[in-house]
């Protein structure tokens, strides 16, 4: 049975949640991930969200969300800084294959906001290309600093902003899609000891009031 296709922001958003909520339950179902989606979606693929995500090991987005298969349009970076070939990325993935959703995901205990941190408070400087990813995030650090911020997860909460905003400000293929209605932004955070990906921001949508908890 192929499920209906998931066409909405709210919708998208919702399915992500729901798997999320299942993932840290410990009841995850594993959808699409057995032969007949490997063979449905060998033609073509049809993701229902666009998931801009850190690339530590521990943020894998098919599994903190049960999907599988065709289901999510996944760009990586360290610290999810966006340059040239991410915002290409995303913006394929909205208007290309259509995904109503796009979400940037962030993580506590992020090692490159905490190089960031580092570099801003004690003049350290990272080696080689590292460095480009300490000089991206920093903006998001000096603006956590100056709102009086002091614990991690209001530093990775800012970032997540930041990059939401940075999408919509640099993307005018994505801006315009989000203003028409058709696609919304959502910045989540995830707790790698628990395992919830929770909502620090939404554009596009209304934020529930108890989302950030």
């Amino acid at each position: 049975m192929i499920d209906a296709p998931i066409s909405t922001p709210q919708a998208a958003l919702d399915t992500l949640l729901a798997g999320n909520q299942r993932f840290v339950a410990g009841a995850t179902e594993h959808p699409n991930q057995d032969a007949a989606r490997r063979a449905e979606t060998a033609p073509s693929q049809s993701p229902f969200a666009v998931l801009f995500g850190c690339s530590d090991s521990r943020l894998a987005a098919e599994i903190i969300f049960d999907r599988g298969l065709g289901d999510l349009f996944v760009v990586r970076t360290a610290g999810h800084v966006a340059g040239p070939e991410v915002l290409g990325s995303i913006e394929y993935g909205v208007s290309v294959l259509d995904c109503p959703l796009v979400v940037v995901l962030g993580h506590d205990a992020c090692g490159a906001v905490a190089a960031t941190r580092a570099a801003v408070q004690d003049g350290t400087a990272a080696g080689g290309y590292v460095r480009e990813v300490v000089e991206k995030v920093t903006p998001s650090v000096l603006a956590s600093r100056a709102a009086g911020h002091t614990e991690d997860s209001e530093f990775i909460d800012e970032h997540i902003r930041r990059t939401v905003d940075l999408l919509l400000e640099r993307s005018r293929a994505l801006a315009d899609a989000v203003e028409a209605g058709r696609v919304a932004v959502a910045g989540m955070s995830y707790r790698l000891a628990d395992g919830t990906a929770h909502l620090v921001t939404v554009r596009g949508l209304a934020l529930p009031a108890d989302a950030a908890s």
